[in-house]
């Protein structure tokens, strides 16, 4: 039991040239659920897969959280181990973060030095939103009664094993909206028989981004983008439809609300004035990373434990973290840590050439450890 001693940046490595998208993670989740039983938990398989170690007597449980599938797009990274699936990438270091809960339940399960339950979560398809709450739906708080869960991801440009997390908002929340516009395409000699949607799309665009800068309160780090325009127009046709796609970030549930609220009023508004039709789907996937005082006071712990130097009061990230529904769930902390300053390890997040840094490893499994170890000591006093 947990005599299996693992290689982890060939681990890490090996992910990273097998990536698999969300909900696709097959090999992935085979990968993890056999390191899993061979350290010793059980292990229960469903949109994601779940370790479960046990030591002591303690009735006391956490969760950590990694998640595990990558995106869509081509590396051109030249080491020797990138992605062999064109068009598909790990460019956000969900294999390290993998890694590293794997190797922490490696240490746990060969050391079990803490009382109580700890439950490993890997997490399919969070880089787009729908993972956490597909494990919610199956029933994964109620089959496994987790108090606190917990979650790293990595920061490139933030020195090599820095933690840095924050108590209350920790990350923006995402939004999507469609703006379909129907009108009457016609011909470009003759515009006033027509209803040209390009003249009516590009005066909501402009609209829009009147309501962070006159409708929302200054420094609320409301973001709103039209990221497509796209019509059905050619050489010498005016479009008769178009379609505005775009992204809202919020870091409250009241301006995310009040912003789809505006969006409407903006584009029923303009349609009504050029006699054309609109509507407006707005849906939320991430919702607002919230971490609460006590977990994230454990984090801060912890990492100082890890000898990392750690950052109590960061400033809230604007990307958003699907981990978001398990912190509404039951209470949570998400933290950063960095992945270096130089070279590919401070390539942005999502960048073509980025790429997890593998000095990062041993870190954030000692962090973990040392976690646990807080929270589930064996002398335990509830903290």
């Amino acid at each position: 039991m947990g005599k299996l001693k693992l290689n982890l940046a060939q681990l890490r490595q090996n992910l990273h040239k097998s990536p698999e998208l969300g909900f696709q993670e097959t090999k992935t989740k085979e990968t993890i659920a056999g390191l899993l039983r061979d350290f010793g938990l059980e292990v229960y398989e469903g949109a994601g897969v779940v370790g479960v170690l046990r030591s002591g007597s303690g009735n006391h449980a956490i969760g950590l959280r990694a998640d595990m599938d990558a995106l869509p797009i081509l590396e051109k990274s030249t080491h020797g181990y990138a992605s062999k699936t064109p068009g598909v990438m790990h460019a956000c270091g969900h294999d390290g973060h993998t890694t590293m809960l794997l190797g922490a339940a490696q240490r746990l399960s060969a050391d079990r030095n803490f009382d109580g339950t700890v439950i490993f979560l890997f997490q399919p398809n969070e880089e787009n939103g729908l993972g956490a709450r597909a494990m919610l739906d199956e029933g994964i708080l109620q089959r496994f009664p987790i108090e606190e869960v917990y979650a790293i991801h990595n920061l490139p440009g933030a020195p090599l094993g820095q933690v840095s997390t924050r108590v209350g908002l920790m990350c923006s929340s995402e939004s999507l909206f469609e703006i379909h516009i129907h009108g009457q395409g016609g011909h470009a000699s003759m515009p006033q028989v027509g209803r040209d949607t390009i003249t009516v799309g590009s005066e909501i665009v402009q609209a829009l981004q009147s309501i962070v800068s006159r409708k929302i309160a200054p420094g609320a780090g409301a973001v709103v983008s039209v990221t497509e325009f796209i019509t059905d127009g050619k050489r010498n046709v005016l479009p008769g439809q178009a379609i505005l796609k775009g992204d809202v970030r919020a870091r409250c549930t009241e301006d995310r609300t009040a912003i789809e609220t505006y969006m409407r009023q903006i584009s029923d508004g303009i349609a009504a004035a050029h006699g054309v039709n609109v509507s407006v789907d707005f849906r939320t996937e991430f919702i607002e990373t919230v971490n609460s005082e006590t977990p994230t006071n454990a984090v801060i712990r912890a990492g100082r434990a890890a000898g990392c130097d750690t950052i109590g009061d960061r400033d809230p990230m604007s990307f958003s973290e699907d981990f978001a529904h398990f912190c509404h769930e039951v209470p949570g902390c998400l933290l950063l840590l960095g992945n270096g300053l130089n070279g590919t390890h401070g390539q942005p997040l999502h960048s073509d050439t980025y790429d997890f840094n593998d000095a990062l490893i041993p870190i954030g499994v000692e962090f973990w450890v040392q976690l646990v170890k807080d929270r589930l000591p064996s002398n335990r006093l509830d903290r």
